[in-house]
């Protein structure tokens, strides 16, 4: 990854102030509706994987001829914003495909999707894709669902409630060491990957930022460093690596609930030396 900055060795940044709470008949609601429309994507996802071939009339690229966009995806962002104009009436959408409702950038709530994170493995039958739905306020997502239909599996998070896997609390894990452990990455630059295997690190670039966020929050990486994306991509999955107690820090190096330019995610337990990687 290109200079992503870090705290000096052996030291953790301070963490952000505490989160404003939010109301907690919102979150139960926001959770429940979340969660439920995740389930939704997860049967639709899994029963068209693979089925909306590239160079058909039903998966398009953007400018970008890798980045895709389906039916699938718009489907699933137009139900997504059905659903949530009833049960949330006058609470904006940020999507992907549809863009940012009126006043999104200011109102005290916003909900934000991406129908298919990861479109291009979804597009190729590549079972690592996600649906990934936020509440964010002025502190950052207060909730996160994440739906990974190749491992059966919705991931769910609200802010002081910790984060569940098929409704399952899914206990904090506190690694040690960076050595002989696994770092998710997208885009990193040639000179990460050499130092990270050096340093006898493994990297996994796999497609899609939501899952590779989640993994930290699972346990099963020590840390996700991003270069590029957008506020739709993470904004589920940093929630719930949020709630598994995980680190998320900006090209700053300062820890922040929603980044922009750039982001590590990390146990805070190996953060510093994470963060000595990725800059080299």
């Amino acid at each position: 990854m290109t200079a992503v900055p870090h705290t000096p060795p052996h030291t953790v940044p301070p963490p952000v102030p505490s989160p404003r709470p939010v109301d907690p008949t919102v979150l139960s609601r926001a959770l429940e509706t979340a969660g439920r429309l995740a389930n939704d994507a997860a049967e639709v996802i899994t029963a068209t994987l693979g089925r909306e071939h590239a160079g058909s009339l039903d998966a398009t690229a953007k400018a970008n001829p890798f980045d895709w966009v389906t039916d699938t995806d718009r489907t699933l962002e137009r139900h997504t914003r059905r659903v949530l104009a009833a049960e949330f009436p006058g609470c904006p959408v940020v999507g992907e495909e549809f863009g940012a409702d009126a006043g999104a950038d200011s109102a005290p709530l916003r909900w934000v999707v991406d129908p298919v994170d990861g479109t291009a493995n979804y597009v190729a039958g590549l079972p690592w894709c996600a649906y990934s739905l936020a509440l964010v306020d002025g502190d950052g997502p207060a909730v996160g669902v994440v739906a990974d239909p190749g491992r059966g599996q919705i991931y769910a998070a609200a802010r002081g409630r910790g984060f569940r896997a098929n409704g399952v609390p899914v206990p904090a894990r506190r690694p040690t060491r960076v050595a002989g452990s696994l770092i998710c990455a997208e885009d990193p630059d040639p000179g990460f990957v050499e130092r990270a295997r050096a340093a006898h690190v493994g990297v996994r670039v796999l497609g899609s930022a939501a899952l590779a966020i989640a993994q930290v929050a699972l346990g099963n990486a020590v840390a996700a460093i991003l270069t590029r994306y957008h506020e739709w991509d993470v904004a589920g999955a940093l929630c719930l690596a949020t709630e598994a107690g995980a680190l998320v820090l900006g090209r700053d190096g300062r820890s922040t609930p929603l980044p922009e330019g750039g982001l590590l995610v990390a146990a805070p337990q190996v953060a510093a030396e994470v963060g000595l990687l990725s800059r080299g």
